[in-house]
């Protein structure tokens, strides 16, 4: 417990080429008078930013530590590294390119005590915009969710049902605190305890669909994942410094991870290894699109302000 009573909190922040937003993560865990220590991961960064971690001073009430000289181990083994050097009792995970907004802390805290053990809890996630991102309310994920989600084929979801769309974001938002399949990696909470009950997060994972399969433990354990509309991250999404590509390539792989971790049968595990060679070019292709669609639009804006 802190000075005021309130349990205290570690905020591990993982990061790899990272870039500017990481010191606007810092810095506004160390405004939260509830992070009493902030654990940083350093799977990787530029000079420049290994010297501002480096030299970074915390305020008073804040232990700092800098984990690194491991190289890029991925997110998931990273969070666990740094749940080893964690000594707070709860554990506050956080993008390094999410701005965790006053007061959610205490937000967190009140979903978690609402939910049954092992609870963990998510909050929203706002483009810097104010709009709602994608990916903090989630459905379970399946192999038709996937499928529909990824091709824009849940656009028949009212015809076709098991065509669902995972995300949530389009439904209306709860007002209270309420269960929820699965919430983001990029803001999670969680006491210690619960974080050791379900070993962690699962190292076979590299980047991408790790956090689906924490929340899935959460259930399998008996526990519950919470959402919470009153803790908020401004998340600017997509910082790293590395190709799309890799970033999907290591998704397609961490879908067919999941999907041949929880197959029923023999041939299920069959079909969930081959499924790989049908999401690595589908997302890769999906990625280019989404990106030249957002720089299109972007240059339409340009236009019209010279005009």
């Amino acid at each position: 417990m802190n000075s005021e009573g309130f349990p205290s909190v570690s905020a591990i922040v993982v990061t790899f080429l990272s870039g500017p937003a990481l010191k606007e993560c810092i810095n506004a865990l160390c405004v939260e008078t509830e992070v009493t220590e902030i654990i940083v991961v350093n799977n990787g960064n530029k000079e420049a930013d290994n010297k501002w971690l480096a030299q970074f001073k915390p305020p008073a009430h804040c232990r700092y530590e800098v984990v690194g000289g491991h190289g890029n181990i991925g997110f998931a083994a990273a969070v666990n590294l740094g749940a080893r050097h964690a000594t707070g009792d709860r554990y506050l995970i956080i993008n390094p390119d999410a701005v965790i907004r006053v007061h959610s802390l205490p937000a967190l805290e009140e979903a978690r005590r609402m939910g049954a053990a092992p609870c963990l809890v998510g909050g929203k996630l706002i483009y810097p915009s104010g709009q709602e991102q994608r990916g903090a309310r989630r459905d379970m994920l399946t192999p038709s969710r996937a499928l529909a989600t990824f091709t824009g084929l849940h656009k028949f979801q009212d015809i076709i049902p098991q065509l669902r769309n995972m995300h949530k974001e389009h439904e209306p938002e709860p007002e209270t605190p309420v269960p929820m399949p699965v919430v983001s990696g990029a803001l999670m909470y969680i006491s210690a305890d619960d974080y050791d009950h379900i070993n962690g997060f699962d190292e076979g994972y590299f980047l991408h669909v790790e956090d689906v399969d924490f929340c899935r433990r959460i259930a399998e354990a008996g526990g519950q994942v919470m959402y919470t509309p009153f803790a908020v991250a401004m998340h600017y999404g997509s910082t790293s410094q590395v190709s799309a590509t890799f970033v999907e390539y290591n998704k397609a792989k961490g879908l067919t991870r999941y999907f041949h971790k929880n197959a029923d049968t023999a041939f299920g595990r069959l079909i969930a290894k081959a499924s790989f060679y049908g999401f690595a070019p589908l997302l890769v292709v999906r990625s280019a699109v989404i990106r030249s669609l957002m720089q299109a639009r972007q240059a339409l804006r340009d236009l019209r302000a010279k005009r």
